[in-house]
């Protein structure tokens, strides 16, 4: 399971965006620190009595979730959620996001893609300027394609890394069985207009599932602060 953060600025953005949550409502479950908090504080809503039901994004936000209580219903072709609740490890000025350090990005963009609004928690730290600015772009690879991705990924001038299993030495597999390549940037991003260049140069390479650029998906962004502000920005 995600590790619940006992940060006060994740866990006031947890609680903050419950207000946004409705009885009857279709929640996308996001994975990390701060879809962990916000999944444990819907857990208790749910025990008080709000009906909802969810879709993880991640074997851990499933299995905290069931812990929990909350109803989990499939992604069938005539489910459209109402909102999904999701962290990000890099945001933008204008809601830009990098996401995927965790190894969910996949679900994650799937989940977000069948969900009437995407909502992002964060806390300050993940404010950058431009992306790229705190490392590393994730991208998701099926293994059959793992050293021609890594070939084309050096040629764009990038510098791919294989990410390990936390503490070893065997590969990371995502919930999808796929490899994660860190892409490490020679400089941030300068703009929105070059991480779409880059997004677009990322999927054109056969093996490749998806990337950690998640550009226009958030319909806001929560900022948590350490002194218990949230900030709300949407673009």
């Amino acid at each position: 399971m995600s590790t619940v953060s006992n940060d006060p600025a994740v866990l006031n953005v947890a609680e903050r965006v419950l207000d946004l949550i409705r009885d009857g409502d279709k929640v996308g479950l996001g994975s990390g620190r701060a879809s962990a908090a916000f999944i444990a504080k819907l857990g208790e809503r749910v025990k008080a009595g709000l009906k909802i039901t969810g879709v993880p994004t991640s074997n851990a936000s499933e299995k905290q979730a069931l812990e929990l209580g909350i109803p989990l219903i499939p992604l069938t072709e005539d489910v459209e959620l109402d909102l999904t609740v999701d962290g990000a490890d890099e945001v933008a000025p204008n809601l830009d996001l990098v996401k995927g350090w965790g190894g969910a990005l996949v679900r994650e963009r799937i989940v977000a893609a069948a969900s009437k609004r995407q909502i992002i928690l964060a806390g300050e730290e993940k404010l950058v300027q431009t992306l790229g600015e705190r490392g590393r772009i994730p991208v998701e690879v099926i293994p059959l394609a793992h050293g021609y991705v890594i070939r084309r990924l050096k040629a764009l001038g990038l510098t791919p890394t294989t990410r390990p299993v936390a503490g070893g030495t065997e590969y990371f597999h995502t919930d999808n069985g796929c490899l994660t390549l860190d892409c490490a940037c020679a400089e941030p991003l300068r703009d929105g207009a070059m991480a779409r260049k880059l997004e677009a140069a990322f999927l054109e390479i056969p093996g490749v599932v998806d990337t950690g650029l998640f550009l226009g998906t958030a319909e806001r962004v929560l900022i948590g602060y350490a002194d218990g502000r949230v900030e709300v920005r949407m673009p």
